[in-house]
């Protein structure tokens, strides 16, 4: 089939042409082509979604499949739609389980409550308006595909996304900081739920989807995990003998500065209470739908693969330095005195 990838050359969008063209597909990347490279194989189509006629290169063509993973831009899934959703045979977007308004309720199908549609981002009102501005984004977005393309949409709302090309040291942390060894500092809600899809499956059934003309919404996650659970099998997999997991209690964390889930000085993967839900979404639907993952070791091989392709050590977007942990090891040292 010809397939047009809204992007290709970064993390999800790269791992879904890298896909197309592994099964023999005809894969058109459409993108800027200022974040990297499409896959080999692959064809770039130079567009530019910011800009008035942006999309201007892609006027007559035909895709069997369209994916499409624009991520805070109700314009851009809009005029993408209008330049090629006429003729596009099957049409997947990318959205997100922050569409979901209860962050708190676990095992959310869905049929649950949305937050409202924000159409723009750019001024303030709307902002105000809207606190939960991404999700109620992507609403906006699952709308207008599903409004043009009906049974031929393919909405995945998707949670965190690991493997080759994350970035955002959100599951790639852990993987690095496990696989060092010593004394590891975690949080002691070791019993919070935790969600995950690696990429690459991710990948594979979009792609089945736009073979396989699958329509609907889905939940794009696996199933639910305890944290503790998923960091323990972490150690199982990549950790030397002797590494130990050291829960600091979460009154701790907090007093020391540590974040939750992201940024400077934080604890991926770690939430609060009143955001479980946002990490314990029901996956049977998708499931059904043909949604398959490789088991949790592969997964942790791939991270841990690219982490060594970056550079462990280098500056992160999420978790702790050295120093940092050191300085809770303290704290629980002298706690334990």
């Amino acid at each position: 089939m010809k397939l047009l990838v809204l992007g290709g050359t970064l993390f999800l969008s790269r791992a879904i042409a890298e896909e197309g063209v592994r099964r023999g597909h005809d894969v058109v990347c459409a993108a800027r082509g200022t974040s990297g490279k499409v896959p080999e194989g692959a064809t770039l189509v130079k567009i530019d979604r910011e800009a008035p006629n942006g999309l201007d290169a892609l006027a007559g063509q035909k895709f069997d499949a369209v994916v499409d993973v624009a991520a805070m831009s109700y314009p851009w899934v809009r005029d993408a739609l209008a330049a090629v959703g006429a003729e596009a045979g099957h049409w997947t977007f990318v959205s997100s389980i922050n569409v979901y308004a209860d962050a708190v309720s676990v095992g959310q199908n869905e049929d649950a409550q949305l937050h409202r549609p924000a159409q723009s981002g750019a001024d303030q009102e709307v902002r105000i308006e809207h606190p939960d501005l991404y999700g109620s984004i992507k609403v906006a977005s699952e709308n207008a595909v599903r409004e043009e393309m009906g049974d031929r949409a393919f909405i995945v709302r998707s949670g965190l996304i690991v493997g080759p090309g994350d970035r955002s040291d959100r599951f790639g942390y852990w993987v690095a900081r496990i696989s060092k060894g010593g004394r590891v500092v975690v949080p002691d809600s070791l019993e919070q739920p935790t969600q995950y899809v690696d990429v690459r499956d991710m990948a594979a059934w979009i792609v089945d989807a736009g073979e396989r003309r699958i329509g609907g919404i889905y939940n794009g996650v696996g199933r639910t995990r305890p944290l503790g659970e998923v960091l323990a099998d972490i150690v199982e997999a990549v950790g030397p003998p002797g590494t130990e997991l050291v829960p600091v209690p979460e009154d701790q964390l907090e007093q020391a500065g540590v974040q939750v889930w992201r940024g400077d000085k934080s604890l991926p993967l770690w939430v609060p209470p009143v955001d479980y839900g946002f990490m314990a979404h029901d996956h049977s639907r998708s499931a059904a739908a043909g949604f398959r993952h490789r088991p949790f070791a592969e997964i942790v091989a791939g991270v841990l693969a690219y982490e060594r392709e970056l550079g462990p050590d280098r500056e992160r977007k999420a978790g702790l330095t050295p120093a940092e942990e050191a300085e809770l090891l303290d704290l629980v040292k002298g706690g334990e005195s």
